[in-house]
């Protein structure tokens, strides 16, 4: 019999676009919530977005049930408010107020059902930049993130949505201790998450690096490495490997393997200090042996060394990779605009040494909606009426 999942009996009804709110009802889903996504009649507007936002709604929705219903129409209003009544924990992520002026509002909400917890997700947390709209791209550029990304190549955006994911994620870690905390007060509560305290959260160990040295921070790319050997070599099939060497024992190991027992003797390069003084001089060295190796055959003379290595990989090459697939690292999903069979990555965490997996996949639109109408106490003809009338869709 399979374990029970750590949230499962908990409720989430989600309001949520694009990737930072839909990512926090993913890992409530995940963890086992029953997490309902209400969307336009049409459905979210993120399930057409092509180009560079077409993997967003297939990669953070699984899990969820789909609730299409006109949250304007009075009937429509109605049917949300009762929904929202059976749950435990409500999620958003529209622009400051929306949901205010849609009457869903969290002091109203929690007012409906006083153990109800409210998140909400934004660009900025109460203060003077809250009325802004935020995007990832936006408080990468003004909170460091880009800078440091792209140095002397000018700011440059992380290759991911980090923010955004990061941001969801400490949604879901309030909405734990909200949780928590209901147990023992009875009370519900309002939390919220911000992507520019999340990017600013990010940039920490930078600001108390200037703070400790007393010196500007170099971004990432105009860094003098910390280690002697942590850099990208061509081997001689044209490929590049990373390959660090990250301590004096590591140090030993390299040189005695690569046929460098001069280096290692060398009192000049004893010390880590002293070898990134000599980084020049040893980089030449190593260079030229790896140049003279297959990607592979270093490669593997790194693994068996106990060397940190790393083949320069695309996102595509994930799908084959062969940890991921064998220990259940990539969850299955069916695309929703083609019905073609993918995976995508899963929570990177294990419970009880089993991975969170798809349990529900990507759902269509309203694709649930009759149900939870039902469940609600709605009877056939009223959900009837309901489709007919386009307050709804099914």
């Amino acid at each position: 019999m399979a374990q029970a999942l750590p949230l499962e009996g908990i409720r989430v009804i989600e309001f949520c676009h694009v990737v930072m709110g839909p990512t926090c009802g993913l890992i409530l889903g995940d963890m086992g919530a029953e997490v309902i996504k209400v969307e336009p009649v049409d459905g979210d507007h993120t399930r057409k977005l092509t180009a560079s936002g077409a993997g967003f709604f297939p990669t953070y929705n699984r899990n969820k049930k789909s609730f299409a219903v006109d949250m304007k129409s009075p009937r429509g209003h109605e049917a949300v408010l009762k929904l929202i009544g059976s749950a435990d924990v409500v999620i958003e992520n529209f622009r400051a107020g929306a949901m205010d002026k849609l009457g869903f509002g969290q002091a109203a909400m929690r007012k409906l059902k006083p153990s109800l917890i409210y998140c909400s997700l934004k660009g900025f947390l109460p203060g003077p930049y809250e009325h802004r709209t935020g995007l990832d791209e936006v408080v990468q550029m003004m909170g460091g993130l880009a800078y440091m990304t792209g140095g002397r190549f000018g700011p440059l955006r992380a290759g991911a949505s980090v923010n955004d994911v990061m941001g969801g994620m400490f949604g879901v870690i309030a909405i734990l201790g909200a949780l928590h905390q209901l147990k023992s007060t009875g009370q519900g509560q309002y939390v919220q998450s911000g992507l520019f305290e999340n990017n600013a959260f990010l940039m920490g160990q930078h600001m108390l690096e200037g703070f400790a040295t007393g010196k500007p921070v170099k971004p990432m790319p105009d860094r003098t490495r910390a280690w002697a050997l942590y850099d990208n070599f061509k081997t001689l099939d044209g490929e590049l490997v990373f390959v660090g060497v990250v301590s004096d024992g590591q140090w030993k190991t390299f040189c005695d393997a690569f046929g460098l027992q001069d280096l290692l003797a060398d009192p000049a390069l004893k010390t880590n200090p002293q070898r990134v003084e000599a980084r020049p001089r040893i980089l030449s060295l190593v260079t030229e042996i790896f140049s003279k190796m297959t990607k592979q055959a270093l490669m593997k003379k790194c693994d068996e060394l106990g060397l940190p290595f790393a083949p320069i990989a695309k996102p595509e090459d994930l799908f084959d990779d062969p940890h991921l697939n064998a220990s259940g690292g990539l969850a299955p999903v069916t695309m929703p605009l083609n019905g073609v069979k993918a995976k995508v990555p899963a929570l990177p965490m294990e419970m009880n040494g089993a991975r969170l997996t798809t349990r529900l996949d990507i759902p269509k639109i309203g694709e649930h909606t009759g149900a939870l109408l039902a469940n609600l106490g709605y009877d056939a003809a009223a959900i009837e009426a309901l489709l007919a009338d386009k307050v709804i869709s099914l």
